[in-house]
């Protein structure tokens, strides 16, 4: 049985070595750096060529320690650079109705067209992302300026059709943690259709293994805090429904949303 290894090249190594940096050297990213940075991002894959998304870059160290205070992660007005990526429709919106295109056959505030400009802003995102760590700097994705989407629309005068998705902060790394663990790609990888659940017996014991490597990577971390196993943690935040209802509203079986739609 041929044993399966990892093809190596640089941008695979850049990917198979992602972590999470939260806290940044105090030195500037240079213009050309960041020119580089935004061009990677602008060359992601988007939707129906819509390009619907846009990123604000934060300058103002007010609005920076804003978006920290929102995000309750002070790190966030550390990062020498700092972007909000939004679902920008505005934009086509704008286009649409400079075209004379009767306000009532404007399609873009539709569910659809709101997945896509999510899609793409997250896309878009994952380049910067790349792009930045294959530079030798680090960053980290702040799903936390969702705590108060509205105070984030407000701070940034974000006009109709747009919405924050995800900001992104990105400095030198001043600190080398370990790789974060993954599961067995059998439990995340599957072939032509989603396995059954009695096909997995327990999935609990399915992630034994993994749940070890989770404890025993946090507590190499943080030696003096106790720490959950991964399995541990979804049940954990799968209860805390009133952090969920908090960052998007209604739980998602209130809102119609199947199993097969969530």
């Amino acid at each position: 049985m041929r044993i399966m290894a990892i093809v190596h090249n640089p941008t695979v190594d850049t990917l198979l070595t992602r972590r999470t940096i939260r806290a940044f050297e105090d030195t500037p990213i240079s213009e050309d750096e960041r020119e580089t940075l935004e061009r990677a991002a602008q060359q992601a894959a988007t939707s129906q060529y819509f390009n619907a998304w846009s990123a604000i870059r934060i300058s103002d160290k007010v609005v920076a320690q804003r978006l920290a205070e929102i995000g309750n992660q002070p790190y966030i007005a550390q990062a020498p650079l700092l972007y909000i990526f939004i679902i920008d429709d505005h934009r086509n919106l704008r286009i649409a109705r400079e075209a004379g295109v009767p306000e009532d056959s404007i399609t873009l505030d539709s569910d659809y067209t709101f997945t896509q400009g999510q899609n793409d802003a997250v896309l878009a995102l994952h380049s910067m992302e790349t792009a930045a760590e294959s530079l030798g700097l680090g960053a980290v994705i702040l799903g936390s300026i969702l705590n108060d989407q509205q105070a984030v629309i407000d701070l940034l005068d974000l006009p109709e059709r747009t919405f924050p998705v995800l900001g992104l902060a990105i400095g030198r790394p001043a600190q080398q943690p370990q790789i974060k663990p993954r599961m067995d790609r059998s439990l995340q990888f599957f072939e032509n259709r989603y396995p059954a659940d009695s096909e997995i017996e327990s999935i609990t014991d399915a992630l034994h293994d993994f749940d070890e490597e989770v404890k025993k990577y946090y507590d190499l971390r943080n030696p003096n805090t106790p720490v959950m196993a991964f399995t541990e943690h979804i049940a954990s935040q799968a209860a805390d429904t009133g952090r969920l209802t908090r960052a998007f509203g209604k739980p998602a079986r209130e809102q119609g949303f199947t199993g097969r739609s969530f």
